[in-house]
């Protein structure tokens, strides 16, 4: 039987064996053909699929979308425009949570000032928190 061992698939995609044995958990990947002695055999597909999963993880989409992704990719019908709305979604998120962390950014640097002006061992920090 011709294919990969999980160590060959997890060193060419740049994973861990334990990634490889987790996205078949998930059934981001395949189930591989086994030996008669059980060991895995993956087809050399599953490497670039890895690879899509991992690009996809590094533009910030979860495991959960990148199965939606995946989707769209298998079931033949996919269109630029499916992709491309499912990618424009993502980015508005990304802008949220960019706003989020100006805002609280902004917060800790008001109450960092403040601590310049504690007195006495108070702490003007605590105090905010606690209020």
């Amino acid at each position: 039987m011709k294919g990969l061992k999980i160590s060959q698939v997890a060193k060419e995609a740049g994973v861990n064996i334990e990634t490889v044995r987790y996205y078949e958990r998930l059934q981001l990947i395949s189930e591989p053909e086994r030996t008669e002695s059980g060991y895995r055999v993956f087809s050399p597909e599953v490497v670039q699929r890895i690879r899509f999963i991992k690009r996809s993880q590094d533009l910030g989409f979860t495991l959960a979308e990148i199965q939606e992704l995946l989707a769209l990719t298998e079931n033949g019908e996919r269109t630029c425009e499916q992709v491309r709305e499912f990618a424009t979604q993502k980015l508005n998120e990304i802008e949220l949570k960019i706003q989020d962390l100006q805002k609280i950014q902004s917060a800790l640097q008001d109450l960092l000032s403040k601590c310049a002006e504690g007195e006495n061992n108070v702490c003007p920090i605590i105090e905010r928190l606690q209020e």
